[in-house]
């Protein structure tokens, strides 16, 4: 059905500019919405009311190209509202309306909209109000539905006439489409639509619908497991999108949700930040009320679980005014896991659990984490001693599992005869195997609860194996963690050292799984630290635990409470930053700063190592760390001063730094160094450094060229300021001259040099947000088959850092492995806040 005459002679000016102005809005929103209000104003003076509802239609469409939605829906409702507009007219501006009422917030009033516009369309409109509806569908969770509404729509579009508006929805509909089939996990498919979307854009100048293919693929670059790809994509969108807030916001929440997903919650949560307030002030209350959700579980994954309340509550609020019921549980899922977190277990909180689990389940696209919280629900009963409300819960994760009994002979496998419904596939491994460990707990029978923790992790191990990138691992194998805890906590109250060092290594494996290696035994550790120590440090609630592995034998000793340990980590890196302010002198000797330092790395000391000193010796020290140690300035520590010390993941980590390490050996190795900006002495230290290397050479401080050095070098050396940000570890970066290299860019390079000695600020900082093994710069560079990194872990002065390099690339020269060299190189200069991470006990000459 048109309103237009046949002939082009007949057709009425003010429509014909009207339409042109709808036209534009589409490649230039700008001069679409002058020209709109031109014809606004002459239309309203000529009395044409179907002028006028066209004119405003293109006001509003321009509107909601530049990103106002409120200003869109304003003029939308006018045009419905114009007495006397052709009912196709208002049809079409209804049609334009399903998707801003659905963008504001109100999904299923956008149905209902279109439904009313529906019987005035032409079949062709009609088929753009399928793209439209589609949007408002898969914000209802519907997503089959709105991948048959796309269906519709692209056979009619494929073979229209091919106006730019054709052009328009026929590119929206394949975006449309392709964000369901993300939404599904089908990333093919959702590529193809997408890579489509973008080459009918770009060919016929829809650049505001390119910027939002483009937009989409960082999202889809993490879905993907291209990690780095995804923040490149990101950059570039971030310049494609500038001056256009909501688009931005909407690009970076989609980008944030999918960083969550792979288990990145810190990079996830600077997203968010960005992208919430400008979410807010654009009006778009859809994508608002879901950045809330992710927020919620972001600060909730990050250690706050009274933000994480808050904000899950708001978001709630937020989709129910919106009538999404299908998310309500997800928010509901948060507030609960917070409260948890935040009050006594009580039984009516445990009924909440069991309800909300309930909803998940009746969800059926949250069926995984209906499971997960079930298990919760069974684990906050057995707090209360509920045992009939947890062995309830726990039958219904491992009814259908398959078991092997305490009397059974080995390998013999008793299987339920009843079919397995649908939905127990949905279980996770990690959750049906927690399950059963935690049933055969309650029967006492340790035996039978370690066999399905270790057989639980070893299904998480296969699956992560299956997959190179580590956004992925992380995905499939922290799925495992809680379960791998669970085993850690029953071996620490079986009190054996071998059992404890066992089910640390395989809990680091799941929490860390980009520095997850093939599992190493306590014998072998024994043989390889020779008249070494490793100390592997175990977090039990409230309480440290070390395993101390020596030559000779493994023991297993409780170390003390941790938060006055933390609390002293936290003075002590307070006075090194302090001491950092304070004029340097050679030798370290620098004001009652010293004194103040010295003093607070005693109290660690006292309270981390004085009750392992018995096992400690005198000679190397490997320490696997855990939560805040992960920042101890170790050399920091008097009785630590000239003895190397080496800090790694796990044993098993270092264990494969040293094969890596091994392998390298034969021949002088490459040396490369770089200088960066605004520091008074990286260029001396720079040449200080190659003068201790004969063959060293000096690259420009660029991230090209130093990212080109990394396929060459054995050995790079980096003196330029370094940035950590500790709420995203893979945001930290060193800052070069023309930017900053970031952890991220680290994460497809094909090879990393044998040592890497980052000469900068807190460029060895790291943060553990699930309590796994370091992030950042020193963990990309081990977890890309680095040996040995040395970097800063407090401030350090331009003057201080250049006498430690200066000693220690002479030592490294002359034979010393790199953890003796920087123990000797700290001791004569007095400058203690650089740290060995890897493997530093093989020399490089």
């Amino acid at each position: 059905m048109s309103a237009t005459p046949d002939q082009p002679g007949d057709r009425d000016p003010l429509v014909v500019a009207a339409e042109a102005a709808v036209m534009r809005s589409l490649v230039d929103p700008d001069h679409a919405l002058q020209a709109g209000r031109f014809v606004l104003s002459a239309a309203r003076r000529a009395r044409n009311p179907e002028a006028e509802a066209v004119a405003l239609r293109a006001i509003a469409l321009a509107a909601r190209e530049l990103g106002d939605l409120r200003d869109a829906e304003h003029h939308l409702r006018e045009a419905i509202a114009t007495e006397g507009a052709p009912p196709e007219r208002v049809a079409q501006a209804r049609l334009s309306l399903v998707t801003v009422r659905t963008e504001r917030g109100h999904p299923l009033q956008a149905l209902r909209v279109a439904a009313q516009a529906w019987s005035h369309l032409s079949p062709l409109d009609r088929a753009k109000l399928e793209t439209q509806r589609a949007v408002a569908l898969a914000r209802l969770g519907r997503h089959q539905e709105a991948i048959a509404s796309c269906d519709r729509a692209l056979r009619v579009l494929v073979s229209a006439p091919g106006t730019i508006d054709d052009r328009r929805f026929l590119a929206g509909g394949l975006l449309n489409r392709g964000l369901v089939h993300s939404y599904r996990g089908d990333w093919d498919a959702a590529m193809r639509d997408l890579t489509a979307c973008l080459e009918i854009s770009q060919r016929s100048g829809l650049r505001h619908l390119a910027r939002l293919s483009a937009a989409n693929l960082p999202f889809l670059a993490v879905r993907r497991g291209d990690i780095a790809g995804a923040f490149k994509h990101y950059r570039e969108a971030e310049d494609t999108l500038f001056g256009f807030p909501e688009r931005l916001a909407t690009m970076r929440a989609d980008f944030a949700g999918a960083l969550l997903a792979a288990h990145l919650p810190g990079e996830a949560r600077a997203m968010l930040s960005l992208a919430v307030p400008d979410l807010e002030a654009s009006g778009a209350h859809v994508a608002l009320a879901e950045a809330r959700l992710k927020l919620a579980q972001v600060e909730l994954l990050t250690g706050d679980p009274h933000r994480a309340r808050q904000v899950a509550e708001q978001a709630a609020a937020e989709l129910a005014a919106q009538e999404r019921t299908s998310w309500l549980p997800l928010a509901r899922e948060v507030v609960l896991r917070a409260r948890l977190a935040l009050e006594p277990v009580t039984p009516a909180l445990v009924a909440e659990l069991v309800a909300c689990a309930d909803e998940l389940e009746d969800g059926l696209a949250h069926l995984e984490g209906a499971a997960a919280l079930r298990l919760v629900a069974a684990e906050a009963a057995l707090a209360l001693d509920d045992h009939p409300t947890a062995s309830a819960q726990l039958a219904m994760l491992t009814e259908h599992a398959e078991r092997e009994e305490p009397w059974a002979p080995a390998g013999t496998q008793l299987t339920s005869l009843a079919a397995e419904p649908t939905r127990t596939q949905e279980i996770p491994v990690p959750v049906r195997q927690h399950a059963l460990a935690l049933e055969a707990s309650l029967q006492e029978d340790a035996t039978g609860a370690f066999r399905a923790v270790r057989n639980g992790l070893s299904e998480v191990s296969e699956r992560v194996e299956t997959f190179d990138d580590p956004s992925l691992r992380a995905h499939a194998a922290r799925a495992g963690e809680r379960l791998a805890a669970f085993g850690l906590g029953l071996a620490v109250r079986g009190g054996c050292a071998e059992e404890v060092f066992e089910f640390a290594e395989r809990w680091r494996a799941v929490a860390a799984p980009s520095h997850a290696c093939s599992p190493v035994a306590p014998d072998r550790v024994r043989a390889m630290v020779g008249s070494g120590t490793l100390v592997e440090f175990v977090a039990d609630q409230d309480a440290l635990l070390a395993v101390v592995i020596t030559g000779e034998r493994a023991v297993l000793r409780r170390v003390g409470d941790v938060r006055p340990i933390k609390e002293a980590i936290v003075r002590l890196r307070y006075a090194l930053r302090r001491r950092c302010t304070a004029p340097w002198q050679a030798g370290g000797q620098d004001s009652c700063d010293v004194g103040n330092a010295g003093a607070a790395g005693l109290e660690v000391e006292r309270l981390l190592l004085r009750p392992l000193l018995a096992e400690l010796g005198d000679g190397p020290l490997v320490v696997v760390p855990v939560g805040a140690l992960h920042t101890v300035p170790w050399g920091a520590l008097p009785c630590l001063r000239e003895r190397p010390v080496t800090v790694t993941a796990s044993a098993a980590a270092w264990a494969h730094a040293r094969e890596l390490g091994l392998a390298r050996r034969g021949g002088p190795p490459v040396v490369v160094a770089a200088a960066g900006p605004a520091l008074a002495h990286a260029h001396a230290e720079v040449a200080n450094v190659l003068a201790c290397h004969p063959d060293g050479r000096e690259v420009p401080g660029h991230t090209g060229a130093v990212l080109e050095a990394l396929e060459v070098a054995d050995v790079l050396h980096l003196a330029a300021h370094g940035v950590f940000h500790a709420r995203s570890p893979l945001v930290s970066g060193i800052t070069l001259e023309d930017g900053s290299l970031m952890a991220y860019d680290l994460l497809d390079i094909p090879r990393s040099p044998g040592l890497v000695v980052l000469s900068a600020c807190n460029s060895g900082m790291s943060r553990t947000p699930v309590e796994g093994a370091p992030l950042g710069l020193p963990g990309t560079f081990l977890a890309k088959g680095s040996s040995c990194v040395v970097a800063g872990l407090v401030p350090v002065r331009d003057e201080g850092a250049r006498a430690l390099m200066s000693v220690f690339h002479e030592l490294v020269a002359a034979g010393h492995p790199p953890d003796a060299a920087l123990a000797s190189a700290a001791a004569k200069t007095g400058e203690t806040g650089f740290v060995c991470f890897g493997a530093g006990d093989l020399p490089l000459y």
